[in-house]
């Protein structure tokens, strides 16, 4: 490194160095040294991430999500001090919850007003003053593992390093670095060595003793039930479910699932509402799902003893979560399920006269399952509008088996068969809407050729700055298949007032107070202003051509794809 280099070379070539590939941001005025720093990288070839100006921080919050999800592989986001911060907490919130490791850097405004010997980088805008805060990580101390202010140049790798080594132990997630302007500037004499990622802690491994226990509940259990939620975060967990569902007849119900938890196809995956099988279970396994059933709606019986799996099983960050839990075990989902298939096979055998008859059974209600999924998609095909089933089902039929699909709450992956590990990723239980398209732009950076697809509603589909995303498609190369589903309101919101006050003032009005979001922009316009294909649909008959073209302008003409499909529900 030459004898000049700033803590922002430093800050490069430590990014690098840990692996990070992309940079992500959103540019302000305490960017300067970070920019000098990518120009003289540029200039004398020297390793660092590439990066992308992305116009609106959620949105590049969103997209080192995506490529996180699909790559395994944590990256950088930078952006403009407070008020920076400010835009990515909806992002950063989706990203805690779901535990990914995103290291979000963020400036400071600088410290000094007149300026300082040997300082370099001093106030020189009015907004200096005013966007300086008392406490800047107070924005999002709470959805961090980690916060650090950089306070020397000499600090950038160990800082980077430090962040890493935390973000990527589990459970897994964001850290938060801030950079003041002079501090970012500030000259190296001697950078010493290249910078080192530290060694990782392993995740936890399962207690025997825990595992042992929990495989004779199984051996004894009559009725047992899977609820699985996130515990398809890697292929490994998928096939270590579906086998251990397979060979000792559990039935698997994917619960509000983030993740592909289980094959569509899977004879023990019985569907996504926990309901009747938890009312008469005698013995329920949640497998990384922080709420396996809604207890105002349904439980299992009192009697009925519940074990929780994963990483996090208790869910530390949540305030309040008080499901009955009589047996935890804190381990990586893979090893904690192959140990357990080895702890059955000690006490039972797959053959055993109650499994074979409980896996005939199971079976055969699956089956029964997908042909009333089946006549139900059907039946929609035929209606006047389009309806979700529908659109679902015309999605499913025409995706490649390796599309990949980053789902904001209205596919119903019922009707949308997915059957590979990582081509099915949903919203992050906090909820922050935006952050599918966002996402699906990440994940194509990742994935190469293959279809990424962004399913979303309208509503949802304004959250994600589509103006930015489109830009960013269009900038970068990344087309994607953004699918609305607009039913012009919010969803959520209807449904909710309708459950409290079904039979009060505001279902008069079919709960729309609110909730409207008529009349409805044409979205598919928002598209081609950025030289993209867009379509707007709405009727069922034309649904399946419609989504035909959209592939083919994606796949074919490498261009980004909307359809502003115009639903009813």
């Amino acid at each position: 490194m030459a004898a000049d280099a700033t803590a922002a070379d430093l800050l490069l070539r430590a990014l690098d160095a840990h692996g990070i590939e992309f940079f992500f941001c959103n540019p302000g005025t305490d960017f300067p040294p970070v920019v000098e720093a990518f120009a003289r990288a540029q200039k004398a070839g020297t390793p660092a991430p590439r990066p992308l100006v992305v116009p609106h921080e959620n949105t590049a919050v969103s997209m080192a999500h995506g490529v996180y999800l699909v790559s395994g592989i944590p990256q950088a986001v930078m952006v403009h001090v407070s008020v920076g911060t400010g835009n990515t907490l909806n992002a950063l919130i989706d990203a805690a919850r779901d535990h990914i490791p995103i290291l979000l850097l963020a400036g400071r405004t600088p410290i000094t007003e007149g300026g300082a010997e040997g300082m370099h980088g001093a106030r020189s805008l009015h907004i200096h003053w005013a966007q300086e805060m008392f406490d800047q990580a107070s924005l999002v101390r709470e959805f961090v593992k980690w916060e650090y202010e950089l306070r020397m140049p000499a600090q950038a790798a160990d800082a980077v390093a430090r962040a890493m080594e935390l973000m990527l132990a589990a459970p897994r997630g964001p850290a938060y670095l801030t950079l003041p302007r002079e501090v970012l500037g500030g000259t190296l004499r001697d950078a010493g060595a290249a910078p080192r990622p530290r060694a990782v802690p392993a995740a936890p491994r399962p207690d025997p003793a825990a595992v042992d226990a929990l495989a004779k509940m199984i051996e004894r259990a009559e009725r047992p039930l899977v609820i699985a939620g996130a515990s398809g975060k890697t292929a490994a967990a998928v096939a270590g479910l579906a086998t251990l569902a397979e060979r000792y007849a559990l039935p698997v119900v994917a619960m509000n699932p983030r993740y592909l938890c289980l094959p569509w196809s899977h004879p023990m995956h019985q569907g996504f509402q926990p309901a009747p099988l938890l009312g008469e279970a005698d013995l329920v396994i949640v497998a990384e799902n922080d709420v396996p059933w809604i207890p105002s709606r349904e439980r299992p019986p009192a009697d009925c003893p519940v074990a929780h799996l994963g990483a996090d099983p208790s869910f530390q960050r949540y305030p309040m979560r008080s499901y009955r839990n009589d047996l935890a075990i804190a381990a990586d989902l893979p090893a904690t399920l192959g140990a357990l298939d080895a702890a059955l096979g000690r006490l039972v055998s797959p053959e055993d006269a109650k499994i074979a008859s409980r896996r005939s059974r199971l079976a055969a209600r699956a089956r029964d399952i997908r042909r009333g999924w089946a006549e139900a998609g059907a039946k929609a095909g035929k209606a006047e509008a389009i309806t979700p089933e529908w659109l679902s089902r015309c999605l499913g039929e025409a995706l490649p088996a390796d599309a990949i699909v980053f789902n904001e709450y209205p596919l119903l992956l019922e009707h949308c068969v997915r059957e590979l590990p990582g081509s099915y990723f949903g919203l992050s239980p906090a909820g922050g809407l935006g952050w599918s398209t966002g996402a699906a732009l990440g994940g194509k950076l990742a994935a190469g050729d293959r279809l990424v697809v962004a399913t979303v509603g309208d509503g949802a589909y304004v959250f994600a700055n589509p103006t930015a995303c489109h830009w960013t498609a269009a900038k970068y190369g990344l087309p994607i298949l953004t699918v609305v589903f607009n039913n012009e309101r919010y969803g959520a919101v209807r449904r909710a007032t309708l459950s409290m006050y079904g039979q009060g003032a505001a279902a008069e009005e079919d709960g729309r107070l609110l909730s409207d979001l008529s009349p409805s922009p044409a979205y598919e316009k928002v598209a081609e202003a950025s030289g993209g294909h867009g379509e707007r649909v709405e009727r069922p008959a034309d649904l399946p051509a419609a989504i035909e073209r959209a592939i083919r302008a994606v796949t074919r003409e490498k261009r980004d794809a909307l359809l502003n499909v115009i639903c009813r529900y």
